[in-house]
């Protein structure tokens, strides 16, 4: 069979590049429905992108490669596709918009972008190997039946690893490694962490906003969230991307609360009042009893020096804790790192070293934060490789 472009992987990335690449352009994915890791997304509502979007929004061993493709797709520009379908949608926080209904609407809306596009779709097709002799031959599994596929172009939009029970398996790495390209380290990123001694366990489920940062990396402003094997919430997921193992992060318990005044306020009107009260009316009442022994929340507040005052305050706000991993791939919503961008032209997303051959989405060395970045990502490197197709 042969076609002009091939494009492996039904996910973001793969449907849109459909949409925009020509005439005689077939999509292969494995899964049984397209746009699984869509449909999940935003709690079901998909976080379709960020109107804030800039290229300090992700990571990437070249910081200035995603900036052509995301100036010449903009978060507005998927808004007016987004409206022009008449879903409506809602700003969140921070920028943050997701569909009123269902993540449904959006891989609803980008079929209907492959049928206009005349784009064909095959599901229940995985890939076992690409080569190359002049042209692209796809080798894939569909039906039970081995067959090869050969194309003028390939774009690859296989996503990473993350979450492997959705079907994730890294081929694209291999495919990029097959062509002599080279990946840069992957590991889990907007992942939770883990405690070997389940150390938040008696307070899973208890939230806060906090300020939260590890190592050089931003520092984030977003809930924590205690959990049964350690920590998550938006403040922990973003700050995973920036930890290695080993490494501690830093958290900000009180970041908008002037614990100092709040404290010797309650010093000079409830003295008799203890302190672990006192904190409980400004944090989770639950937190503060399991931390007591960290800080050392013993007396009451008629007891507490300005110093000790001070020197809580500090604590509360520099409060350092040690994950011993993460979720791993199994839980995280990306992949970090990925195809070499040296390797790449940041306008087309082509192959230097191979003509017709795109990587695309998450498996590039692109990885956005939390909060819709990852899809814009999607939009705007789909929409760079396919109209470098269709010319």
């Amino acid at each position: 069979m042969k076609v002009k472009t091939l494009i492996l992987g039904a996910g973001a990335a793969g449907m849109f590049c459909a949409a925009h690449a020509g005439d005689d352009v077939l999509v292969v994915d494995h899964s049984k429905t397209a746009g699984d890791k869509i449909r999940i997304s935003g709690g079901g509502r998909c976080n379709f992108t960020h109107l804030e979007t800039t290229a300090k929004n992700y990571l990437s061993q070249n910081p200035h490669f995603c900036k052509s493709a995301l100036a010449r797709y903009t978060p507005w520009d998927f808004v007016g596709l987004v409206s022009g379908y008449g879903i409506a949608w809602h700003e969140k926080t921070q920028g943050q918009l997701f569909c009123d209904n269902s993540a449904k609407e959006i891989i609803d809306m980008l079929r209907s972008e492959m049928d206009k596009a005349g784009a064909k779709l095959w599901l229940k097709t995985a890939v076992i190997d690409v080569t190359f002799d002049g042209q692209y031959r796809t080798r894939v599994t569909r039906d039970g039946q081995d067959m090869v596929i050969m194309s003028d172009n390939l774009v690859v939009a296989t996503g990473g690893k993350s979450i492997p029970k959705m079907g994730a398996t890294g081929i694209g790495y291999k495919i990029a490694e097959d062509f002599g390209i080279p990946v840069t380290q992957t590991r889990p990123a907007l992942v939770p962490f883990t405690f070997s001694d389940a150390r938040f366990a008696g307070v899973s489920g208890i939230s806060a906003p906090v300020l939260a940062r590890a190592n050089d990396g931003p520092e984030f402003a977003d809930a924590l969230l205690c959990t049964h094997r350690g920590l998550s919430g938006p403040a922990m997921l973003q700050v995973s991307s920036y930890w290695h193992k080993g490494e501690e992060i830093t958290i900000n318990l009180i970041p908008s609360i002037d614990i100092v005044a709040h404290l010797k306020k309650a010093r000079t009107d409830h003295p008799r009042k203890a302190v672990t009260t006192v904190l409980g009316s400004v944090l989770p009442s639950r937190l503060i009893n399991h931390l007591a022994e960290d800080f050392a929340l013993t007396d009451v507040c008629a007891q507490w020096s300005d110093k000790r005052i001070d020197d809580l305050a500090t604590a509360l706000r520099q409060w350092q804790v040690k994950p011993s991993g993460t979720e791993g791939y199994r839980t995280a919503e990306v992949t970090l790192g990925g195809v070499d961008t040296d390797y790449l032209s940041s306008k087309t997303m082509e192959s230097k070293t191979h003509k017709g051959l795109y990587f695309i989405g998450e498996c590039v060395d692109v990885t956005g934060w939390l909060g819709g970045y990852n899809f814009q990502w999607a939009w705007a490197s789909a929409y760079a490789a396919g109209t470098a197709i269709s010319g």
